[in-house]
């Protein structure tokens, strides 16, 4: 026990020769559950050391640390709900090629990769989509905002955090404006997402006869032990025709024109074409997952017509069945990287083999470059997203840093003709332990058009290289590391 009363002197001093003894055996059973748990549960050989070593040498506090940040909670749930026949009548969209290169001769440079995310989501290539670019909310916002005003049988809306104030208060009053005409709305919102404002705007949405839910609404200990469980989404379908998303949440910030305290800079996509049933339906598992209720039919799933030329899959990504998709589908991509390889992230924490195939796409004569922010608006991720900067630096792998407001854009493109846009960051949390939602897109004017904006962002970033990471000082190579030890759970 001499270990345990150095921590706890003072706590230990007073107790029984017995009582120390429990305690000492309720800590060994409670360090073998825990490690058991890691040892059987956890698939990242990273993540499981990191835990296991909190939970040895952290008496008590390290399991609780491990049950409330390293446990998955909701695969199991997931797998079951989605076993719901009523739901699966509600068909993810129409048959469709399954090889959209035989419709656009440009794109047979990549078919394994079609053929790859074809076979690693559970949806379907769909042909003949439009895709159009917002950058900031003072573009997508009024073009959403306009979306809502004109729809008339049905919306859908889903976002990770959806402020009630500034910008989002038009949004409540154009949802509860529709919703008076007789259009049927439908709006979930993260549970942690209603904090950022007061009083929460599923409450008022509510109040004004809007059908709103929150996504894992827990209480305590309970809100705790699932807080790492977020539904990071972004969905708006009107009619089930015009599709948004992207990584923006409804909040004032996003408003550059209009001077916000917090500034971050964006960019949200407009959809339209067969992929809407996509959104639509990753929408409907959501809302019968929180709320019980199955949308189905025409009103929510109309027939489409062809509305442009990109060739696109929708690929959900969270904590159940959908585990890891997303990381599969950036990793499909970089190895079929001929030409050029373009990243832009708020948040740069790669897995290992993410790492490694960025470095072997350099070693085969790709140019990869990647663009994260300066100011961050989380400090430790970028303190240890530069720990991970040596090994992809001494490849060639050019990273660069936008000394701009903050940025929360994210993008992939390979080749100037595959795109991966939607609400996944290049973080821990993102990839493994969010529900997310991303497009992974066919088309050389789409991705040339993001290249323009990837090089517009270039002007304002600066290339790191080691000589500066080199000549920062010893305190900040030690904060660097120590936040480069959290990793598994930023």
């Amino acid at each position: 026990m001499n270990w345990m009363e150095h921590l706890l002197p003072e706590f230990f001093r007073h107790l029984s020769t017995v009582t120390r003894w429990l305690l000492l055996a309720l800590e060994i059973g409670i360090v073998i559950i825990a490690a058991g748990h890691v040892i059987l549960r956890q698939r990242d050989s990273r993540a499981a050391a990191f835990w296991a070593v909190i939970i040895i040498f952290v008496p008590f506090f390290g399991a609780l640390f491990y049950s409330v940040f390293g446990i998955n909670r909701l695969r199991r749930r997931g797998k079951q709900y989605r076993k719901d026949p009523d739901l699966k009548r509600v068909k993810a969209g129409d048959a469709v090629p399954a090889s959209p290169w035989e419709k656009a001769p440009e794109l047979k440079e990549l078919r394994s990769l079609a053929r790859t995310l074809n076979n690693i989501t559970r949806f379907e290539f769909t042909i003949g989509n439009r895709i159009g670019i917002y950058h900031n909310g003072d573009q997508a916002m009024p073009a959403m905002l306009e979306a809502i005003q004109g729809a008339q049988r049905s919306i859908t809306l889903s976002s990770y955090i959806f402020e009630a104030k500034g910008i989002g208060e038009k949004f409540v009053e154009a949802l509860a404006a529709a919703h008076a005409r007789g259009v049927e709305v439908r709006v979930l919102v993260d549970d942690a997402g209603t904090r950022y404002s007061w009083p929460p705007v599923t409450r008022i949405l509510g109040k004004l006869g809007v059908r709103t839910d929150r996504f894992m609404p827990h209480r305590f200990i309970l809100r705790i032990l699932t807080m790492n469980l977020r539904n990071h989404r972004k969905i708006l379908v009107i009619d089930g025709q015009l599709g948004f998303t992207g990584g923006m949440n409804i909040r004032q910030g996003n408003m550059i024109s209009e001077n916000p305290k917090h500034p971050v800079r964006d960019m949200h996509f407009r959809v339209e074409g067969p992929v809407v049933r996509q959104l639509q339906r990753v929408f409907a598992e959501d809302w019968a997952f929180c709320s019980g209720e199955i949308l189905g039919g025409p009103q929510w799933y109309p027939d489409h017509t062809p509305a442009g030329a990109v060739a696109a899959i929708g690929i959900p990504d969270g904590p159940d069945e959908d585990i890891e998709v997303i990381p599969r589908a950036i990793f499909a991509g970089i190895a079929a990287a001929k030409r050029e390889i373009c990243v832009m992230t708020p948040y740069f924490l790669p897995d290992p083999q993410i790492i490694w195939a960025l470095n072997l796409a350099v070693a085969r004569g790709v140019d990869v470059k990647i663009i994260t922010p300066k100011h961050n608006n989380i400090p430790p991720v970028r303190w240890a997203s530069r720990t991970l900067y040596p090994s992809m630096l001494e490849r060639g792998v050019k990273i660069y840093e936008n000394q701009g407001v903050f940025d929360h854009t994210k993008f992939m493109t390979v080749d100037g003709l595959w795109s991966l846009i939607g609400s996944t960051n290049w973080d821990p949390r993102s990839l493994r332990l969010n529900f997310e939602f991303n497009l992974a897109c066919f088309d050389n004017d789409l991705a040339a058009e993001l290249n323009a904006g990837f090089k517009e962002k270039l002007k304002e970033s600066l290339l790191v290289a080691q000589k500066d990471l080199d000549a920062e000082g010893p305190l900040a190579h030690l904060r660097d590391g120590i936040a480069r030890m959290f990793i598994p759970v930023l």
